[in-house]
């Protein structure tokens, strides 16, 4: 009798969660779908300028590539001063160390006369002598780079004496201060040294292709701060699979790479393997300083500009430049798992959300799957998954069966998500970070808050 008393009252209940976890559900799909509804109106990829414009000329239209604005990835894909040493080397070429560019000492870009902007590329590099090499060779051979500046960050390998052995202008890495995070230090001291009207700052782990700089410069044309949305190359099925599962997580919280309209400041996004703007600008708003104890300091940096006025465009590259992040499906767990979650630059509200949307959207219908119970709603949105699948393919170099099977890793992406939002890891590069907690307002408020560049200056 007891037993059947029980029962009779579990079975509303348990019907009652059902509804409200359908309902959650639907309102998950709503979003995610008009979400990805904004992939037909992409802002157009980066593509190299056509010859004879120097870089940082925009067309006529204002617009960079819009020829090829179907092509390439369709995911989303900074105080003390830095007056340390340098050491200068000769300037190699694409044939490794040694080999000479340009009849000035320099690798190029910058000539008087004909209306190009120097531009300087900045490497932070902290224990990168495995991966800075074909980054180096690649920005070296660009004629529209001037200089190439190599930040060592306190390195315990051949890092800088590898970028001296190719020609770049070396720049040793005071020690890190109290309170900041060793890339946005890294970066400050590399900004300070620059001597070019416009700065890109690229990983060591980023291969840039002819084209790229320029690219990058005329995209100043129309925004202040340029991020880059690459292609990756990612080696074996479970690597492949478990990233493009991570990048499927970006575009269903933010939408596909380069939204025509600019979102709310609190949801911009970037990518801070390939990051451009004019020197004095951000000289001006101490980007860098701004965002020092961000361990996702990218969008810190983003949202913290464009809270300020800054004009931020995170447009695909994949066409001008590629990205070898990590060596195995372990790695991507564990490193880009790390940061995915933007704990530390997203109010609580809307990491909630992010990760209700993760979980209902993308997980629970690749679970129900996997039970052989799913609903109509399920079915739609894994369609949905299957043909985000499809574009994701644009955003590997070699795509191949991982990333058609990547929806099946939905539910462990979710979980891994959840893990590092509840438990954040603030360690890095053999440094570990003290805790804390610091979101956009805290950004925001770090230090003068920075005004919109002056947008007419060097156009």
């Amino acid at each position: 009798m007891r037993v059947g008393w029980v029962g009779r009252v579990g079975r509303p209940w348990a019907g009652a969660a059902a509804r409200v976890l359908a309902a959650a559900q639907a309102v998950a799909a709503v979003v995610v779908l008009a979400r990805l509804a904004r992939g037909r109106r992409r802002l157009p990829p980066l593509t190299a300028p056509a010859p004879g414009r120097p870089p940082g000329d925009a067309p006529a239209d204002g617009v960079v590539g819009r020829s090829d604005a179907r092509r390439g990835p369709a995911a989303s894909g900074g105080a003390a001063g830095g007056d340390g040493p340098a050491e200068s080397g000769g300037v190699a070429g694409k044939d490794g160390p040694g080999a000479s560019i340009g009849r000035d000492g320099t690798s190029g870009g910058g000539n008087p006369g004909d209306g190009s902007p120097k531009i300087s590329v900045v490497i932070p590099a902290r224990d990168e002598e495995r991966r800075l090499g074909p980054c180096l060779r690649a920005v070296l051979a660009d004629p529209a780079v001037a200089e190439v500046i190599v930040v060592d960050d306190e390195s315990s390998d051949g890092t800088a004496r590898l970028a001296a052995a190719y020609g770049a202008r070396v720049v040793r890495g005071r020690p890190l201060p109290e309170g900041w995070v060793g890339k946005q230090w890294a970066l400050h001291q590399g900004l300070r040294e620059a001597g070019g009207e416009i700065v890109v700052s690229l990983d060591a782990d980023t291969r840039p292709r002819p084209g790229l700089f320029g690219a990058l410069a005329a995209a100043l044309g129309e925004h202040d701060l340029v991020s880059a949305g690459p292609r990756f190359v990612c080696g074996g099925l479970a690597e492949q699979a478990l990233h493009a599962s991570f990048l499927a997580t970006l575009v269903y919280r933010f939408g596909p790479i380069g939204p025509p309209v600019p979102p709310p400041p609190h949801r911009v996004v970037a990518n801070g393997q390939c990051l451009a703007f004019r020197r004095e600008a951000m000289r001006r708003a101490d980007g860098f300083a701004r965002v020092r104890g961000h361990m996702t300091d990218d969008v810190a940096l983003a949202r913290a500009l464009a809270a300020g006025g800054w004009r931020v465009g995170f447009l695909d590259a994949g066409g001008l430049l590629e990205v070898d992040m990590h060596e195995s499906a372990a790695e991507v767990w564990r490193e880009w798992g790390r940061s995915l979650p933007l704990r530390d630059v997203t109010r609580p509200a809307w990491q909630a959300a992010d990760l209700a949307v993760v979980w209902l959207a993308a997980a629970l219908p690749a679970l129900r799957l996997a039970a052989g119970r799913p609903t109509r709603l399920d079915l739609a949105l894994l369609a949905a998954r299957v043909l985000l699948t499809t574009a994701l393919r644009r955003s590997y170099t070699r795509p191949g069966a991982g990333v058609l099977l990547s929806f099946l890793l939905d539910p462990a992406t979710a979980v891994r998500l959840t893990q590092a939002t509840l438990r954040p890891v603030r360690t890095w590069r053999s440094r570990a970070y003290g805790p804390g907690r610091r979101g956009l307002a805290e950004a925001v408020r770090c230090g003068a808050r920075p005004g919109p560049p002056d947008r007419t200056a060097a156009r």
